[in-house]
């Protein structure tokens, strides 16, 4: 099958939209090399059957949508695995119908899988199995997402011009994107406990990956390597989870950053690692704050306190963690670097704009540049193959 690909669906445009749309996606693809598809499918990883008020099924498991080109250029497949109230179609294609990253990397000669997280998507939810739901609302996807410049919550916002559209319900790019929006677990370490044993099964079914998290998945990788470390080759963290310990919360002008509760206990994470010392305890980790920021518009930084537990399963891993130059995690993105270079785990932190790619938020993998941030960590994954 000749130049498959996953995206360019665009279900609920008018005529003249989806014209204009196509054309878009046109223009791009012509730019991208043809691929034959060697084998393609979808599979789901993990689960158990379970008892419930109306007998048994089956929960936990994680659908997996993958494509194998017939000619491989790369050892280890890429796992896509993306943040929270989404789903893996942000992988698949743009809001505006342009070739999304899973495209670009099969188009590059890896195999790519992509899924939606477990009670999540075609994952399958069930309520009496999961419980409540958290949902998205257009006003909080739009001051995060697609138009911070407008709202101003923090002061890297005013960078944000790579969004198609006008980041706002009744744009019809907007439209497109809030219509993937989804429920998810209104309790989030039973999200990372789900899909950490779920990522866990699909390694052990496909064998060693790449592991490519966007934002609520990067607590996932974190314990899916600690439990798998011979099967992850590679991690490349898209803005992921944080930061370490206490969420923030943005406040705007002018205070900008706020404490909010402890989010992630194990320092980057919800559920357990593997420590050295051991950890017995969240509080062995003695969260302690940086005495300055780097500057007023970065977050001191909570790192551990004294002893320093090291993360011996994680240690020699390649890891990239990037951010963008305006999205929301730009004033603490860096702290999990720190974090992780503290326990002993090398990484790389890369900011956007250090490399000449300007104007991002966090939905980046979306935005008008996206084949050129796909582009740059290609350029990585390809190094940490070497």
């Amino acid at each position: 099958m000749k130049r498959g690909h996953f995206g360019g669906f665009l279900a609920g445009l008018t005529l003249a939209g989806a014209g204009l749309f196509a054309a878009s996606a046109g223009a791009q693809e012509a730019a991208l090399p043809p691929v034959t598809i060697a084998s393609q499918g979808v599979f789901y990883a993990g689960g158990a059957y379970t008892q419930s008020k109306d007998g048994q099924i089956t929960t936990g498991q994680m659908f997996v949508q993958y494509q194998i080109p017939a000619e491989k250029k790369h050892p280890y497949p890429i796992v896509m695995i993306h943040g929270g109230g989404q789903t893996g179609s942000n992988f698949l294609s743009t809001p505006d119908g342009r070739p999304g990253w899973a495209d670009y990397f099969l188009r590059q000669g890896y195999a790519v899988y992509v899924v939606d997280q477990a009670a999540r998507g075609r994952s399958g939810y069930f309520t009496d199995a999961y419980g409540p739901t958290r949902r998205p609302n257009t006003k909080a996807m739009a001051d995060r997402f697609t138009d911070p410049q407008s709202s101003g919550l923090y002061p890297q916002a005013k960078l944000h011009t790579q969004w198609p559209g006008g980041g706002r319900a009744g744009d019809p790019v907007f439209d497109q994107f809030f219509a993937s929006q989804v429920e998810d677990i209104a309790d989030v370490s039973a999200i990372e406990t789900l899909n950490r044993a779920a990522g866990a099964a699909l390694l052990d079914r496909i064998g060693p990956a790449v592991i490519l998290v966007h934002s609520q998945s990067g607590a996932i990788v974190w314990g899916l390597a600690n439990d798998r470390p011979d099967k992850v080759k590679a991690i490349v963290a898209v803005e992921p989870n944080g930061p370490p310990f206490y969420e923030n919360t943005l406040v705007g002008s002018p205070d900008w950053f706020k404490d909010g509760q402890i989010g992630r206990p194990y320092g980057i994470t919800r559920t357990a690692l593997t420590y050295d010392p051991p950890v017995t305890k969240p509080e062995d980790l003695a969260p302690t704050r940086e005495a300055t920021s780097d500057d007023p518009g970065h977050v001191r930084c909570w790192l551990q306190g004294e002893p320093v537990h090291k993360l011996p399963k994680l240690a020699g891993l390649p890891i990239l963690i990037v951010t963008s130059e305006a999205s929301y995690h730009v004033p603490y993105d860096h702290c999990t670097s720190r974090f992780l270079t503290q326990a002993g785990v090398k990484n790389q932190f890369v900011r956007l704009p250090d490399v000449g790619i300007k104007g991002n938020g966090h939905m980046m993998m979306l935005e008008k540049n996206n084949l050129e941030i796909a582009k740059y960590l290609d350029g990585w994954i390809a190094k940490a193959e070497d």
